[in-house]
């Protein structure tokens, strides 16, 4: 099978059955929205139709406006169509993450070059929502709910024996978050899916609080990615 072909296969199978806190909810585009796998098919086939090895680089949990729209990790419908040439007819979303990393895939050398090297996911392949204190459903963080950390670990875990089975090197994962990579390297020391693990400060850190460095950063990722 191709690197394609296991993809599309671990994302048509993703499911969560297991129970959540009160207050959160899990978001899974891949059951929740038709276009979505259709969508996010279009682009492995596209860029992973081979049976190459990638680097995986690991985000925590999809957001609503990336891959909880898309499928595909940091990617939103702009970047979408813009950077990777696939529409999503109807939907127009807005991500900064999404902003910062295409802006790195284009200084690492385009879509092509970058997605022939590595291959991005989640710690979590399914999001988070939460209701806050103003009644509205809003994304949230794994690791900033200690029970929601209790509950899904399990998942979590399955997922990543999953994500190496793929066709990663597995010599280094790239995880986006000092949090996010704390939790990683705990799940990382009793199974050994990796040999080493790198830390790089997350876009969404970067948009928010680090704007003015964000040139910087790029010049960061580019070093750790082999660039």
């Amino acid at each position: 099978m191709t690197f394609a072909e296991k993809v599309n296969a671990y994302n048509r199978r993703l499911n969560y059955t297991g129970t959540l806190p009160e207050g959160i909810r899990i978001m899974n585009p891949f059951r929740e929205n038709d276009t979505v796998l259709p969508t996010s098919k279009l682009f492995y086939d596209k860029f992973y139709s081979d049976e190459d090895p990638r680097k995986l680089i690991l985000g925590i949990n999809p957001g609503r406006l990336g891959a909880g729209t898309t499928g595909i990790p940091f990617t939103d419908t702009k970047r979408l169509s813009s950077f990777c040439k696939i529409e999503i007819k109807d939907r127009s979303t807005h991500e900064p993450s999404s902003v910062f990393i295409y802006d790195m895939i284009h200084r690492y050398g385009g879509t092509e070059r970058f997605y022939k090297d590595h291959f991005i996911n989640s710690v979590c392949p399914l999001g988070f929502i939460r209701l806050n204190d103003a009644g509205k459903w809003v994304n949230c963080n794994y690791y900033d709910y200690p029970e929601l950390v209790e509950t899904v670990t399990p998942f979590m875990l399955s997922n990543l024996k999953k994500l190496v089975a793929l066709g990663i090197d597995s010599r280094t994962c790239y995880v986006l978050g000092k949090k996010n990579a704390l939790y990683v390297e705990r799940l990382n020391k009793g199974n050994k899916f990796f040999e080493e693990i790198k830390i790089i400060e997350h876009p969404r850190y970067i948009e928010q609080y680090r704007s003015k460095q964000r040139d910087e950063y790029i010049d960061k990722y580019l070093a750790l990615l082999g660039q």
